[in-house]
Formats: C-alpha cells, structure tokens, sequence
C-alpha cells in the first residue's frame, strides 16, 4: 500500500475513533452488511472452517454463527483502533479481569509467566495490562509485511506500556528480562498455522488434524516460567472480562507437548462454548495430514509427534 493511502486510512480511523463509541458501533453494523453481505470478505473461508468445526450443525446454524461472527469482527477492529484514544479509565471499565489474584501471588514469587491464549474475544485490549499488574508486559508478535501497518498495530499495542518482540527475538529477550532479574508476562497467541518446517507436533483441534504451534511450550521450559491460559470473555458489546486459568508453574517437569496439549485443550472448549467470537477468517487448515507426512517423508523429517 503507499503511503498517501495508508495516510488517508489512518486519518479516517482516527476521526472515527473521536465520535462516541455508540456511533462507532453503529458503523460497525454498516461495516458488517457490506463486508459479510456485499463484499462476501472471506465468507467461502470462515464458512468452510465452521462447517468441518461443527458437522452436527445444520446450515441455517453455521449461518447464523458466521453472521454473529462478522458482527463482533467488525466490532473488534473497532475496538481496537479506539486505542488511538481510550484512556486509562475507560480501558480498566471495560476490560476486567475476573481473578487477578493468580497473577498477582506469581508476582510476589518473583515468577514470570508464558500467556497462552488464542484470536478470541478482543485479544489486542491485552495491550492493557499494565494498569493493573506490576509486571512487566511483553507482546510477541510476527511483523506485518506492511510497513506502515506494522508501525500502528505497534504503537497501539503499546499504548498502556506493552514492550512488543518481534517473534525472531523471542529467546532471547527474555532471557535478557530473566538475568536483569525483570519478572515479565509475555503473550503468546497459540491458535496461529505454524509453517511447514516448523512443524513439530499434531493433535486434533475441533475435530481436525491440526498442528500446532509449540514456541510457548518451548520458551516456558528454557526459562522456568509459569503458563498461565488467558480466557477472554465476551460479556457485552464493548466489555470483557479475563480469567486465568493456570496450566502449570514447573514446566520442567511436564513430558513433552503437554503444555501445548492443554492450551489447545481449553481454547477449544471456549470455542465450542461461544463459537462466534473466534477467527474463523483464519486458514488454520490449510496443511493436510496426509500431504505433510508425505513431505516429512520425502525430506526425512523426524521427531514429530502425532497425537491424534
């Protein structure tokens, strides 16, 4: 995209992101009949994803989930630039956290902590963070290919005081945080397709062979930090609300994959739960069982674990 382009876009954001959050969401719903009904915006996707998710659901059902879905979507991308403007107070209002005492006795330990969670709910207003917990907050993210894009995207995440790593840094600086004695909460979205040659574990995800990313589980296990899963809940148009789920605070001890195999475990069972606020835009399946063990074959590929 030029620049002029990017500018105009980011001009009309930011005029947009000054009305009255009521009026934004009422251009949300016109952003949403003209992505989902006019312009079709990865409708053949989303509701492809959703008929091999739910099998067992009729076609009027994946329907009404895919039309539920494009709505909180366009509300979310909403929400997400209103970070331009959003104070301190507005963000703590509507962005809760249900638990904060598990976090809180890990920092009081001295304890890091891995946060798994996945694209559901609002997952940018993690960018949050900060103005509650005492930790240091660390967002590991994969540069978008556009330069202009990847600098707002960042700027937003960074709004309350997030330090966003590009994922190629990831080890090392958090190793850099844990010798500096800098305990930290680094987020770590786990729902995303791993390319090929990273591949190193399959299970199956809402019924599909599906790999899965295992750079947490990894990163946990090398620096001794706890896990903790991030359920983000939808409880109303523009409010949400975090619980922490602990999955384990000795990785070491864990056999391998397991860490991953919980996470997957438990986005999955929030999925099936309220399936319309997940990313269904998202080509999760687009490596095939049978056509990857035919590459790993091919190129001698070995430790891979299949638990399907």
């Amino acid at each position: 995209m030029p620049a002029c382009w990017y500018y105009i876009f980011y001009s009309a954001v930011w005029l947009l992101t000054c009305l009255p959050l009521r009026v934004q969401y009422f251009i949300s719903d016109l952003c949403f009949i003209l992505i989902y009904y006019m312009a079709g915006y990865r409708r053949k996707i989303a509701l492809g994803n959703l008929r091999m998710a739910f099998p067992d659901k009729s076609p009027a059902e994946i329907r009404r989930i895919a039309r539920h879905f494009y709505r909180h979507f366009c509300d979310q991308f909403v929400e997400t630039m209103n970070l331009m403007h959003m104070g301190e107070d507005e963000m703590i209002r509507r962005f809760r956290f249900k638990n904060p005492e598990v976090i809180d006795r890990l920092y009081r330990q001295n304890k890091s902590i891995v946060a798994v969670f996945g694209h559901y709910g609002n997952w940018e207003w993690l960018a949050s963070l900060p103005l509650r917990f005492e930790y240091l907050s660390c967002a590991i993210y994969k540069p978008l290919n556009n330069k202009y894009f990847d600098r707002l995207y960042i700027r937003l995440r960074e709004k309350f005081g997030v330090k966003t790593i590009p994922m190629s840094l990831t080890l090392k600086k958090m190793l850099e945080y844990k010798n500096s004695g800098i305990p930290t909460i680094t987020l770590f979205l786990t729902d995303q397709r791993p390319i090929r040659r990273n591949i190193r574990y399959w299970t199956r995800f809402l019924g599909q062979p599906t790999p899965v990313l295992t750079g947490a589980e990894r990163i946990a296990k090398k620096t001794g930090q706890a896990v903790v899963f991030f359920h983000i809940m939808k409880r109303k148009r523009g409010y949400y609300e975090v619980e922490f789920i602990p999955i384990t605070e000795d990785p070491g001890k864990t056999p391998d994959f397991w860490i991953t195999e919980q996470h997957t475990r438990i986005l999955e069972k929030t999925i099936r739960e309220q399936p319309e606020y997940w990313l269904w835009t998202h080509r999760r399946w687009r490596h095939r069982l049978e056509r990857y063990r035919e590459w790993a074959e091919k190129n001698k590929v070995s430790g891979i674990e299949y638990n399907l």
